[in-house]
């Protein structure tokens, strides 16, 4: 069964009013346009966001791994930059 909101002005911005059933529990919501329908997807807090970055960088690495040959070419010899970044 479909559910209604309100709609109304809230300074310059229109505003909804969501049904209880249907609140966010978050700060921030996503809104795009399909056709005619506007579509509200919550946004992951920026810890949240990073969260796999952080696990992924606890973990430890393998002994090898910086051994491990990654195909990059030796470092090119530049004295002009290396005298600039002084």
């Amino acid at each position: 069964m479909a559910q209604f909101a309100k709609v109304f002005q809230s300074g310059n911005s229109q505003a909804v009013r969501l049904p209880k059933e249907f609140r966010f529990d978050v700060d921030e919501l996503e809104i795009t346009r399909e056709g005619d329908a506007v579509i509200l997807r919550p946004i992951a807090s920026t810890k949240e966001r990073w969260g796999f970055l952080r696990k992924a960088l606890s973990r430890r690495f393998s002994e090898d791994f910086v051994q491990q040959e990654r195909g990059q070419p030796d470092a090119e010899e530049r004295p002009g930059l290396d005298e600039l970044f002084r």
